[in-house]
């Protein structure tokens, strides 16, 4: 995989790039980067897979500071991104926020949206989580947390979303490098103040009528993303929907073999298909 970046209109962005074919975005989440998706990458995804960082996260951190971080911004920043590498086609495939800024972008530019894959997605009004939403208020005393104690939280959010043991330590080791080097709980809760329903639940009319193809992966056993939510989606986008018994949150690093899978299933649908400019 080759690690990416480049200016696009004042702001630097990176990603992940690796392969050739039909573009593959993989879209992360919080509190995580593109490495979420560097397994399934390694599995072998039929496609030109380029993991975009999300501004203000990972070790875009410092580029997030006084920018507007909502997953609606995250789509413009995307939609710009985008344009700046010349893809006006592609498979958006979301994680966590990552599913909402790829929602948000189908809805808005179906013309961009080759295909839609969502696993354990926010969607609707499925977040922000109690915890975080807990957060807010107590910000300044959360902000002045000694660093050894806001990483054993982060920690604990990690592991929580695991159903992999090891999967879970590798986990951490990689995402908490960049709250470390970039300012911690200060990062953390400058990223949660951003985080709003609204910009899903203006979505919900607005799903039934997509048409375009789609797959969902979820993990039934997610604490932060019911599987009731993956079962809306599956309603609301007429797509088939692969349950991971047992599986958490952070599906991508646990079970990157199966979403490389059902990935490929949907490119291979895709690529049955005429190309449409609807």
């Amino acid at each position: 995989m080759d690690s990416r970046e480049d200016v696009v209109d004042g702001v630097t962005m990176r990603w992940l790039e690796y392969g050739e074919g039909l573009p593959v975005v993989l879209l992360h989440g919080i509190p995580t980067s593109p490495d979420l998706w560097r397994h399934v990458i390694g599995e072998g995804v039929a496609g030109r897979c380029l993991a975009w960082e999300m501004v203000g996260y990972g070790s875009s951190i410092p580029a997030g500071r006084n920018r507007d971080l909502s997953i609606r911004r995250q789509a413009d920043y995307l939609e710009s991104w985008l344009v700046h590498l010349r893809i006006d086609r592609a498979v958006l495939a979301g994680h966590d926020l990552g599913g909402g800024i790829g929602q948000i972008v189908a809805v808005r530019r179906p013309e961009i949206c080759a295909g839609l894959f969502l696993t354990n997605a926010v969607g609707y009004d499925s977040w922000p989580l109690p915890s975080m939403k807990a957060m807010r208020p107590a910000g300044g005393l959360v902000r002045h947390l000694p660093d050894a104690v806001f990483k054993q939280m982060f920690r604990s959010f990690i592991t929580r979303g695991h159903d992999d043991p090891a999967r879970a330590k590798e986990s951490f080791a990689k995402h908490w490098a960049a709250y470390e080097a970039c300012g911690g709980a200060d990062a953390f809760l400058r990223q949660i103040g951003f985080l709003d329903a609204r910009d899903t639940l203006a979505l919900r009319d607005d799903l039934p009528k997509l048409r375009k193809r789609a797959r969902l992966v979820w993990g039934d056993a997610d604490e932060f993303q019911e599987i009731k939510y993956g079962e809306r989606f599956a309603r609301d986008l007429q797509a088939p929907l692969h349950r991971i018994r047992g599986g958490r949150h952070f599906t991508p690093e646990d079970h990157p073999e199966i979403i490389a899978r059902e990935l490929n299933l949907l490119i291979e649908q895709i690529a049955a298909e005429p190309v449409s400019h609807l």
